[in-house]
């Protein structure tokens, strides 16, 4: 296997495939790369475990960054089906991304990332990369070392923004318990959304969560519990304070 870094040239001119709105249609790369800056990260297969658990998601949740750096628009790209593709990012949060799909390897293949991967039962699949293309040309490429398997080195949603601009923050991202109808809960997502903190609001009496487990994990059985980033916040007031002290700092 050699793998190929294509810095420089232009990337092939094939027609991929995309699932949209019940229809199955035909997208000219000519046109999604012509006077625009495309992120593309390619990987082995949907519904595979790195790419549906850390190499999608990441981008999706670092896009943001990605549009405030001059990227146009951010591609996945496999060497699946379109419907495939389309049932995958269904499955996923991906609503930043435009799923593609080379079901013949085609765009692979020009791009010298094609590998024969039989004896997983695969065929033939991309090898794990990224790139930046701008107006067609490809400016930079991230490509995974030749190793055995499936490494996860440098393709990463983070490597591409810190070539894009190093000064770039990473996204909070906060978890919330609440009860419905509960007063507090409400005040406490509108203060994370004003501060642009996404975040998932797991509902007790939902998802099998009870207030024995949220006393369990807290020590306490009042509701809303915040967690950023990993630390636990607490409720409410706590939140608002640890946004004060943030903004502060």
């Amino acid at each position: 296997m050699e793998l190929q870094n294509r810095e420089g040239q232009h990337v092939p001119e094939v027609t991929l495939k995309q699932r949209k709105g019940g229809d199955l249609i035909d997208v000219q790369t000519k046109d999604i790369f012509a006077n625009r800056t495309v992120a593309v990260f390619s990987l082995p297969g949907a519904y595979t475990p790195t790419c549906s658990s850390t190499h999608l998601p990441r981008y999706n949740e670092l896009a943001e960054q990605l549009f405030a750096s001059g990227v146009d628009e951010i591609i996945c790209l496999s060497v699946n089906d379109a419907f495939v593709m389309e049932a995958w990012g269904e499955h996923q949060e991906a609503e930043h991304l435009t799923l593609l799909a080379d079901g013949n390897g085609e765009f692979t293949d020009g791009m010298g990332m094609l590998v024969d991967k039989t004896d997983l039962g695969f065929g033939k699949r991309s090898w794990r990369y990224s790139m930046i293309v701008r107006d067609g040309k490809i400016e930079k490429m991230f490509i995974e070392p030749e190793k055995p398997g499936d490494p996860f080195e440098v393709s990463d949603a983070d490597t591409m923004l810190d070539h894009l601009n190093p000064e770039a923050d990473r996204p909070s991202f906060a978890t919330i318990i609440t009860k419905p109808g509960c007063p507090h809960c409400a005040r406490a997502k509108q203060a994370l959304a004003d501060n642009r903190i996404a975040y998932e609001d797991i509902a007790i009496g939902n998802r099998d969560i009870t207030s024995r487990s949220l006393r369990a994990m807290t020590g306490h059985a009042t509701v809303p519990q915040v967690w950023i980033d990993g630390q636990h916040i607490g409720g409410a007031e706590d939140l608002k304070a640890h946004l004060e002290q943030a903004a502060a700092a």
